[in-house]
């Protein structure tokens, strides 16, 4: 006898495919911030370099020749209402705030004024220059750590329903995934 065939028999043929989630962010490095603020540290602007943030080079630079710049120009004018000074105490009378007639345009107690004042624009532009130089660093470091941060692009609202086994209703509502 010939054994039949069963004509209902189902196979399985189909193959289940995964698809894989492209990362489009670095793998976690716990030394990358710590190694970003040594380098901006060491050079600054060298951080970003390393973060591969370019665009914010300029800016450090520039905060940084902005309080050189000051400094040295406020410098230059304290040495000058200083040697004036000097020259005044002296006895000398032949310095550029005199006139030929001999009249001072500026007086002793108005170059101490002068004097105090380019001293204190020069201190507050070293304070300038150190604080670009520590945001430098900050900065380098804060953005290596928001760059290991996992930001998923996959937020969804779809709607759900929900089988309650226990009633045998059906809850609906919207749901809103978010994958860490």
């Amino acid at each position: 006898m010939v054994a039949q065939e069963d004509s209902l028999s189902v196979s399985v043929a189909e193959k289940i495919i995964v698809e894989e989630e492209s990362r489009d962010y670095k793998p976690y490095d716990p030394l990358a911030p710590a190694r970003a603020a040594f380098f901006s540290a060491v050079l600054p602007g060298l951080g970003q370099a390393y973060n591969g943030k370019y665009w914010k080079i300029p800016i450090a630079y520039g905060g940084l020749g902005v309080g050189v710049y000051f400094y040295l120009k406020n410098d230059e004018q304290y040495d000058r209402y200083r040697s004036i000074y000097k020259r005044r105490l002296a006895g000398f009378t032949d310095d550029e705030f005199i006139t030929p007639t001999g009249t001072q345009r500026v007086t002793n107690d108005g170059l101490i004024r002068a004097q105090r004042f380019y001293q204190r624009n020069k201190e507050i532009s070293i304070l300038v220059i150190v604080g670009v130089y520590a945001l430098n660093i900050i900065d380098a470091n804060v953005d290596a750590h928001l760059q290991q941060f996992n930001v998923s692009e996959d937020l969804s609202l779809r709607p759900s329903m929900n089988f309650n086994e226990f009633t045998g209703k059906t809850g609906y509502g919207l749901s809103l995934n978010y994958n860490f």
